[in-house]
């Protein structure tokens, strides 16, 4: 992989990681439309710690409360009742769906979901969820509102984007309009959940990634660009749910979702 296809596709990622239009989805396309192979699984689950540590810095100190509440908790009762120690436990039991799964289906994820037709075909199922979660959502939750069983099924949400094209902010912001947050709050909730998530998921195929050809060099590069535009994302999309709606993110994803199919048939794009 030579130096600008990393810094692409790190763009790329950071982008496309915290709006709900698939970042799995997104390295497998644009490499694909540029005729550069496909980076794979494990390149995608590297540079997702760029991604990570924009959550991390961004959230830090929500992060931060809800870490140090939480331990704190495991001692003094007392504090068992705070929002943000809960929250901790919120995090783990929504990072379980996507544990559990991804181990279970590793191969199936790394060996036969890289499909363009299956992610062309995704990116517009996912769309269509989602426009029907705008229409049907009370948009009356805030994050403080949030639950155990909340956590779950947005978790559950989580796991679907193991498949390519589905998009985990995507998946997890359409789980939180059904259950009636408000469009920030759903993706306040989305970015939180996604850091224990994205962290194993790193390590777990880091060194599946370091053994193939795009070198560590490569993926300094990427997962730094990755951060960068990560940030810039998780700010932006915050700012513009806070007044407007996803119909843009349904259109592109219609959109690009029918233009992968067609071109996937075409022969255009392999």
């Amino acid at each position: 992989m030579s130096i600008l296809e990393a810094i692409v596709l790190g763009i790329v990622q950071g982008l496309t990681e915290f709006l709900p239009i698939s970042s799995t989805g997104h390295l497998r396309i644009v490499p694909a439309f540029l005729g550069w192979e496909d980076p794979g699984t494990a390149f995608t689950a590297v540079i997702q710690f760029g991604t990570m540590l924009a959550v991390v810095v961004y959230f830090r100190h929500d992060l931060w409360n809800i870490a140090w509440t939480w331990l704190r908790s495991l001692r003094d009762k007392s504090l068992r009742s705070k929002q943000d120690a809960r929250m901790g436990w919120y995090l783990i039991a929504g990072t379980i769906p996507i544990s559990v799964l991804g181990l279970a289906f590793s191969d199936t994820i790394e060996s036969k979901t890289r499909d363009l037709y299956l992610i062309g075909s995704m990116l517009i199922l996912l769309g269509l969820v989602l426009l029907a979660a705008e229409k049907v959502s009370k948009r009356e939750r805030g994050v403080q509102s949030a639950t155990l069983r909340d956590a779950i099924a947005i978790g559950f949400g989580q796991a679907l984007a193991l498949i390519p094209g589905v998009s985990r902010s995507g998946s997890t912001i359409t789980v939180g309009l059904f259950l009636g947050f408000e469009r920030e709050a759903a993706a306040r909730l989305s970015f939180l959940l996604s850091v224990p998530a994205v962290v194993l998921s790193g390590l777990y195929q880091l060194g599946d990634a370091l053994d193939a050809d795009q070198g560590l060099g490569t993926l300094l590069i990427a997962t730094f660009f990755a951060f960068l535009s990560g940030y810039a994302a998780i700010a932006g999309l915050l700012r513009f749910l806070a007044d407007h709606t996803t119909y843009v993110f349904v259109a592109y994803r219609v959109v690009l979702g029918a233009a992968v199919l067609a071109l996937t048939a075409a022969n255009v794009i392999s």
